[in-house]
């Protein structure tokens, strides 16, 4: 049995609350990283990361000689320890230092690629994992670890692994909690479609979004040529990559794109989604919906009908490209406010109510638009808000 990336959100706080570890067991580039990431976020815990494959023996067993008496942390309640500036003694220290500071405040350690690391190195970390004990220093009550790896053949259901990886003692298995990870295409594309708060777009390029919904075996497949593998996490970058193309001129994008895609999902998938990116292509930017003549606030005919004979996909997808740019373009401003008020209208009921909840998680925005509107001095801004307000309550309807 295997857990999506939903279950896994339910299944891990659970194990962590009965005082368990959680060793999530997953192929390279499924999202484990990323799921702990929000199980964090879930739980109101700091999370702290350690590559374990990148450790090497002696990090935690051999102790290094400090040169400066200032090197010496000592902790209120948890012991002394020398501040190292690699291996784990830092990673500790800022632990340590976070649980003394905020005694209320959940920690969570991601033991990351835990059997990627050699058989010295995990066997330094048995006291971490069983004990919760590092030498004479011993974890303070409110950090909880958890193990995140890749399958290796001695695994029922893994037995054809070939992952880089040695098998991890008995110990560690029989005290911690194997969680099997499952790529789910439905659990990933309605997280894709979620804005990112950061960034303020979507977690994954709608053209992306929509590539792997017409087919969702491309979301995990193994390149023809058996070189790299099309994983979520290659998507993601798929997509980063996406947004940053788009800055570019069509001549340098057209030059460089299909190289860069199949850099990330090898060279067959990467082929298929630069020529799926030309057969939806938009040519359509927010510089050229907004800084088009002539000025004022109507979108000229040309750009409007370009707009009108795109596919409702290509409508949002350009629609969230103006909300993205509202720095450079502000829809405070007049002009630009009643040209984005005559597109969203074009688009259908669904897709304005998708891009109107978009708007509704951006706070400086809502609250410009806001105060634009109680001035009432410009009737484009406030015909904007006031239609925003009016698709938001589609959903009541």
């Amino acid at each position: 049995m295997a857990l999506s990336y939903q279950g896994l959100l339910t299944a891990v706080p659970v194990i962590l609350k009965a005082g368990n570890v959680p060793n999530i067991v997953g192929e390279a580039g499924i999202g484990k990283s990323a799921l702990v990431s929000e199980v964090a976020q879930k739980l109101h815990a700091k999370l702290f990361t350690t590559v374990v494959s990148l450790s090497e023996k002696g990090d935690l067993a051999i102790p290094v000689p400090p040169l400066t008496s200032e090197s010496f942390i000592q902790t209120k309640a948890y012991g002394q320890l020398a501040d190292v500036q690699f291996g784990y003694m830092h990673t500790l220290i800022e632990i340590i230092q976070t649980a003394e500071a905020h005694p209320e405040q959940p920690i969570l350690w991601l033991l990351d690629e835990f059997n990627r690391g050699t058989q010295a190195v995990q066997s330094e970390l048995m006291n971490l994992v069983l004990q919760r004990t590092i030498n004479t220093l011993k974890l303070p009550p409110q950090v909880q670890l958890i193990l995140a790896e890749n399958p290796d053949a001695s695994m029922s259901g893994f037995e054809m692994s070939t992952y880089g990886v040695v098998a991890g003692d008995a110990a560690i298995k029989d005290r911690t909690v194997r969680l099997v990870m499952r790529a789910d295409a439905g659990d990933w594309l309605k997280w894709a479609a979620t804005l990112n708060s950061v960034t303020q777009r979507p977690n994954i390029h709608p053209l992306v979004q929509q590539f792997i919904g017409e087919d969702v075996t491309r979301l995990n497949q193994t390149d023809e040529q058996a070189d790299l593998v099309a994983t979520p996490r290659a998507w993601a970058r798929v997509s980063a990559n996406l947004f940053e193309l788009e800055k570019l001129s069509l001549a340098a994008r057209e030059q460089v794109a299909l190289d860069i895609f199949q850099g990330d999902v090898g060279q067959t998938l990467g082929s298929v989604f630069e020529q799926y990116l030309e057969q939806h292509a938009t040519h359509l930017t927010p510089a050229m919906i907004y800084d088009a003549q002539p000025a004022g606030p109507s979108v000229p005919t040309a750009q409007q009908a370009q707009f009108q004979a795109m596919s409702e996909p290509q409508k949002a997808a350009i629609l969230l490209s103006c909300l993205r740019v509202t720095s450079q373009y502000p829809l405070v401003d007049e002009s630009n406010a009643g040209r984005f008020l005559q597109l969203l209208q074009l688009v259908s009921q669904d897709g304005q109510f998708s891009l109107v909840q978009q708007v509704g998680q951006n706070r400086e925005l809502l609250k410009q638009l806001y105060t634009a509107n109680v001035a009432q001095t410009k009737p484009y801004v406030t015909a904007l808000y006031q239609y925003f307000q009016q698709v938001a309550s589609w959903s009541n309807q």
